[in-house]
């Protein structure tokens, strides 16, 4: 026993290796004591050395992002909100760039229908001829060309290669091609054309006297698909986890949706400048180059926030699936790529969600702006409504994503992904019913002081409001929040193929059908019965698919450990 307690003290050193030099102090202290008691207890035979605990030296975020892994932050490391620091040098500015990007998303939506519809020669007609024939040929080669440079460009060069483009063709639009549009404009041309070919012809012809009008179309409807979707996004899924974005994902439209009403202000502020200005003074120009200058600045915050986040915050990170990857996997391309992505249901669930959204939305939109352009026919006041629409949109959708957190709380992803379609299928029967019993509606409205056309006009309002409130706020976030358990290239890649190609071909589709139906039925109100049973089969689809998509994104976050709350 006695020697038992000699013995103590040297439990939890470490052994010192033979040969290695022991300080004087040490040795002196290390030397046997001469003592009888010592000399009669060491006749006893002493017990073993306990075995020595192994001294653990703790490990440091620099050298677990050596080893692969994502930085762990130290147990007494504050947290601010619940969360660390290092989450919210990501969220913060995150949430910025997508402030940037939808108020520039909102000024160049408003701006480019007043162009379109108000063009010498043109109409609401050719908004489904431009979706059709043009919109959706250049997302295609966008998609192509974009799956290419993936292959052999990195991350950050391919951000600036496709942003930087719009941000010069914005600006240069503004200063140079709409001053030069008289130059630009086949106008003579077309007219004849017209005249020769007939007023059934009136959509395509007006495409090609107003081309730069057109091109400018297209471009924005792009910054929708392009930089929202895949940039932005496609960069937020590459640094965040899936806990972190089921909190903040619906939160980073609080901030967008204060630049939709901000945006929609500024659309508004420009449309009644060019009302008060004099006669001869090419208003719609100043206000362009206001507009687009606005734009242009959005731009270069986007990039300099990106360029930043490169470089303090990226650098911390890596993906913890690196460290699963057995062997890297051979680039694909872009035939092969298309092949695998069409052979995967996830993706294809994936893209039913975004197609079916699209024909949706264009199916009750288009009616929509049809009866808008009837109520308001003037571009200031078709503008001045369209920036009040915006703003009213920032607001029910901000309210809409402080909602959106409790529901992916309590109900999942699953009923989030569900809302959406339900949402816009209620709201359309209520719009399509107005304008298929507009007779019986007549009376009780005349009571209350207001059209059928004003009402009609207004229900469409309240609508799209809540439909894109929805979409922002649940739909794009489940969306996003589907990508981030998918291997990198399938995420990339599908991205790019889904956002880019399937968001126009929605559209698209939806403009195909209204075409069809004009043609076959003689006009747009004759097929409103029609285009609303088809709704009905397309939100039907929508359900179908997001159920589907719900149960095999639940097993593959089993598989892969990333759970929507972190468990």
């Amino acid at each position: 026993m006695q020697s038992a307690l000699l013995q103590r003290p040297t439990v939890g050193l470490c052994r010192r290796p033979v040969g290695a030099k022991v300080s004087p102090r040490v040795a002196i202290a290390a030397q046997p004591i001469k003592s009888p008691l010592l000399k009669s207890l060491s006749k006893v035979e002493a017990r073993p050395l306990l075995p020595l605990r192994p001294i653990l030296k703790p490990v440091t975020k620099v050298q677990a992002a050596a080893d692969g892994a994502t930085p762990v932050p130290p147990e007494d490391e504050k947290k601010i909100m619940g969360y660390t620091k290092l989450t919210w040098s990501k969220i913060l500015p995150l949430g910025f760039m997508f402030f940037c990007i939808l108020f520039n998303y909102t000024i160049l939506r408003d701006t480019k229908d007043v162009l379109v519809v108000t063009a010498p020669g043109s109409g609401a007609e050719i908004i489904p001829f431009l979706k059709t024939w043009v919109n959706l040929p250049m997302a295609i080669g966008f998609t192509i060309g974009y799956a290419k440079l993936a292959n052999i460009m990195s991350a950050e060069p391919l951000f600036y290669t496709i942003i930087i483009p719009f941000v010069v063709f914005f600006f240069s639009f503004a200063f140079l091609m709409y001053p030069l549009r008289e130059a630009l404009h086949p106008t003579k041309f077309c007219e004849d054309l017209l005249l020769s070919a007939g007023q059934q012809f009136a959509g395509p012809i007006a495409i090609l006297r107003n081309w730069t009008f057109c091109l400018f179309y297209v471009m924005a409807e792009l910054w929708g698909s392009v930089v929202v979707s895949v940039l932005f996004w496609g960069f937020a899924n590459q640094i965040t986890t899936v806990e972190e974005a089921s909190q903040f994902y619906p939160l980073f439209g609080l901030g967008a949706n204060v630049a939709l009403i901000f945006s929609g202000q500024a659309v508004t502020y420009f449309s009644r400048m060019r009302a008060n200005l004099p006669a001869g003074v090419d208003g719609w120009g100043m206000s362009l180059r206001g507009l687009m200058s606005m734009v242009a600045i959005g731009g270069l915050i986007i990039i300099a926030v990106y360029y930043v986040m490169q470089r303090k915050i990226v650098p911390k990170l890596t993906s913890t699936r690196e460290k699963k990857k057995k062997k890297s996997k051979a680039k694909m391309s872009v035939g092969e790529s298309f092949s695998f992505l069409a052979s995967s249901p996830y993706i294809r669930d994936l893209a039913l969600l975004v197609v079916s959204y699209g024909i949706s939305i264009n199916l009750v939109e288009v009616t929509w702006k049809s009866k808008l352009k009837a109520q308001y026919p003037g571009p200031n006041d078709y503008a001045m409504f369209m920036g009040n629409f915006s703003t009213v949109t920032g607001f029910v959708t901000f309210g809409m994503m402080l909602l959106s957190r409790v529901i992916f709380k309590k109900f999942g992803w699953g009923v989030a992904a569900l809302i959406t379609p339900t949402m816009l299928l209620g709201t359309g029967i209520f719009f399509f019913s107005l304008l298929l019993f507009n007779g019986f509606f007549a009376p009780m409205l005349a009571g209350w002081g207001i059209t059928p056309l004003f009402a009609a006009v207004m229900v469409g309002a309240a609508q799209n409001i809540f439909s894109k409130s929805a979409k922002y706020a649940l739909f794009d976030p489940c969306k996003e929040m589907a990508y981030i358990p998918l291997d990198d290239e399938v995420k990339t890649k599908g991205k790019a193929a889904i956002d880019v190609i399937c968001n126009p071909l929605g559209k698209s589709g939806g403009a195909l059908i209204q075409q069809f139906m004009i043609i076959g039925f003689g006009s747009l109100s004759a097929s409103t019965p029609y285009l609303g049973a088809i709704l009905l089969v397309i939100v039907l689809v929508w359900i179908r698919a997001a159920q589907s998509l719900d149960k095999q994104f639940t097993a593959l976050q089993e598989e892969t450990g990333m759970f929507i709350n972190g468990h």
